[in-house]
């Protein structure tokens, strides 16, 4: 039972930090000026690009952090 929690609390923490990275990034996205480089009117567009960066970039950051800390929890395996 107990490899079970740990791979339930191992998706926990990805869905958790995925979802977190996404939302920092799409904050700071929000940032830049992409109606600029649309033409006028195309709402929906624009939003859809920041919606799809935010995934993008967010989930990138997140893989990394969360390999980042799987690296980490197996560095003392170098010393035993």
């Amino acid at each position: 039972m107990e490899v079970y929690q740990s791979l339930g609390l191992q998706a926990v923490l990805g869905l958790f930090s995925h979802i977190f990275f996404i939302g920092i990034t799409f904050y700071a996205i929000q940032s830049f000026r992409f109606d600029q480089l649309f033409k006028k009117g195309h709402t929906f567009q624009i939003q859809l690009v920041y919606i799809l960066l935010s995934i993008a970039i967010g989930s990138s950051v997140s893989n990394f952090v969360l390999e980042i800390t799987n690296w980490s929890r197996q560095l003392p395996y170098l010393f035993s």
